[in-house]
This record gives C-alpha cells, sequence and structure tokens, in this order.
C-alpha cells in the first residue's frame, strides 16, 4: 500500500516536523516514533513543564526532541509584530496577538514560515478551522491561489486516488473548483511521482443533464484546463465515466481521462465528505486526511479521531509536500 511507500519515501529526506497539539498522547507517540526510525526530525510545540507531564504521564521518554515553548520562544516578539502588522486591520489588538503567540497552533506555523522547520502537523486536538486560521495568520496563501482547501489520500492495496475537496470549502465557486484541483494536482505528484489524471466531477457526463448547479463544475474544469494545459483533465463526470474504462467508452468516447482518473474533483463538501466516508467505511480503503493544500508551506490537518499511526503517516505526507 501507498502508506509504506510515503514512509520510505519521507526518510529519505528527513525533513523537520513541528507537531502541535504536542500535549496528546498520540502525538507524543508519533513524535517518538519519528524520532526513533528517522522518518522526520519532529520538534513539540508547547509549554515545556506540560509536555514532560503528558509524556511521563505516558510512560513515554521525550529525550533527544526539541521542544519549543511558545511563552519563551526567541522569536516569540517578532510573532506578534507579524500578527500586529497583518491582523490589526481586522481588529487585532496588541493583547489578542499576544495572546494568539501563546497558541501552539500559531508558534507550529511561524516555525514554518521562518524555516525552523519544513512543515507542521497539527489536527489531533484541534480543529480544522483552527488549524487553518493558524496556517492562514502565519504562512499564508501560495501564490496564485486564493483558497485553502484540503485533499483525502485514498488508499486500497491495489490503488490510490484523490479526493478534493472533502474537508474545508462547503460549495466552491468555479475559481474555487480550479484552485482545488490546481493545489490536488500537485499533491498528487509530489505524493506519488506520478502525473495524474483529474475528472471533475458531476451527475453529469459531458452534457447528458442539464442544470444550474453543473455550471460551476463546467466553467471550473475549463479554468483549470486553461492555467495547466499539458494536464489530462476532464470534466464533467460521472463517477463511473470517470473510474471505469468501459463505461468510459461508453459515455465519453473522446475523454483523455479515459476512465482512469486518479484525482477526483468534487462539486461540494457534501458530495466530497459523503464519499470518502462510503470508500472507508464500506469500499475497505484507508482514509489519510484531511490534508490541507493551498497553503505557501505544509502545514497539515488531522481528524480528531486519528490514530498515532495516522499522525506518523500524515508527517511523512508533510515532509513530501514540503
Amino acid at each position: 500500500m501507498i502508506i509504506d511507500d510515503l514512509r520510505v519515501r519521507a526518510s529519505q529526506r528527513l525533513r523537520t516536523v513541528a507537531f502541535a497539539d504536542a500535549y496528546d498522547i498520540r502525538v507524543l507517540q508519533a513524535a517518538r516514533y519519528c524520532a526513533n526510525n528517522a522518518l522526520c526530525t519532529p520538534i513539540l510545540v508547547g509549554e515545556v513543564d506540560h509536555i514532560v507531564a503528558a509524556a511521563h504521564e505516558a510512560d513515554l521518554s521525550i529525550d533527544g526532541i526539541r521542544v519549543v515553548s511558545p511563552s519563551t520562544a526567541a522569536d516569540r516578539d517578532s510573532l506578534v509584530q507579524h500578527l500586529l502588522h497583518t491582523r490589526s486591520s481586522k481588529g487585532l489588538t496588541q493583547i489578542d496577538a499576544e495572546r494568539h503567540s501563546l497558541d501552539p497552533l500559531v508558534m507550529a506555523g511561524w516555525l514554518v514560515a521562518n524555516n525552523v522547520s519544513h512543515a507542521a502537523v497539527a489536527g489531533a486536538a484541534s480543529t480544522t478551522g483552527d488549524v487553518v486560521r493558524a496556517a492562514l495568520w502565519t504562512i499564508g496563501l501560495r501564490p496564485g491561489l486564493r483558497t485553502v482547501s484540503s485533499y483525502f489520500l485514498m488508499a486500497w492495496p491495489d490503488r490510490t486516488l484523490l479526493f478534493a475537496d472533502a474537508g474545508v470549502v462547503p460549495v466552491p465557486t468555479s475559481e474555487q473548483l480550479a484552485d482545488i484541483a490546481e493545489s490536488a494536482s500537485d499533491a498528487f505528484v509530489s505524493l506519488t511521482g506520478r502525473s495524474p489524471r483529474i475528472a471533475f466531477l458531476s451527475f453529469s457526463t459531458k452534457g447528458s443533464a442539464n442544470h444550474p448547479a453543473l455550471e460551476p463544475i463546467r466553467q471550473g474544469a475549463s479554468l483549470f484546463a486553461a492555467r495547466r494545459p499539458e494536464a489530462v483533465v476532464d470534466g464533467e463526470l460521472q463517477a463511473d465515466a470517470a473510474l471505469v474504462p468501459s463505461v468510459a467508452l461508453r459515455k465519453a468516447p473522446n475523454s483523455p481521462v479515459g476512465g482512469r482518473a486518479d484525482v477526483l474533483i468534487f462539486p461540494d463538501l457534501n458530495s466530497g465528505n459523503i464519499a470518502y466516508k462510503l470508500c472507508e467505511r464500506l469500499g475497505g480503503a484507508t482514509a489519510i486526511g484531511p490534508i490541507l493544500q493551498g497553503l505557501a508551506k505544509p502545514y497539515c490537518d488531522l481528524s480528531r479521531g486519528c490514530t498515532s499511526d495516522d499522525v506518523i503517516t500524515v508527517a511523512a505526507i508533510a515532509s513530501l509536500m514540503s
């Protein structure tokens, strides 16, 4: 399965990864594994006393793992000034900036923004909204994009698909769909080393139905194709026409995707979220994510229901995305 390959390739790069939510036993276990197995060089972000206490309670050693405490971090003042500079126009006060600078989520992002760490991982004990906010306030968007979105890596023993967006943008516009596809395409290349075949999904295949809801999908596919003329992309496509060559031959015989899509762009969060959970619960897939995309540097989110093994895998993905 691709998970093993991701970990091997991450260990070959040995990136530094900042772990927020470092008071959580699953994160501590993952950081210990990463350090012991040279998967990445972990940094635990949080107050030292709290991290030491959590590790002691879990009977887990953090010897040799760097800890960055927000309250005593050398560049905390520069973080405060950054927050004031970028957020004061939106009502952020000096007191607010100082308070946010103590947040491990924000400090982890600041470490990445300042090249102390290659990537950050959070979400085991934090909401996606809080992780996205910290990432935007510190790292910001990738140049040329205006959308933070997410993807799930869906892994079967003999197949790997990327679903986007299944975690962040509820009802994307055509511009946002193009942004999502651009980020997802790059993520697929960085994780698999292969060029993707991208399908913009719908209940219609190439005009087989007409409805106002189809226009953003069609326009999004056209916008993305104009941005990436070398990409193998098509839309709108029904899921079977995107994934089954024999069906594609009947429904969309001229489609460049040819029923072999490996990056699926969903029209909205309802469909994306439902699809990944059905594949996971009924289809035997391992769902890895949601992984944030569209940022200038990697800041990966986790489900709060994650295991320590999930944290390790996402750390590997963060390393490969850096």
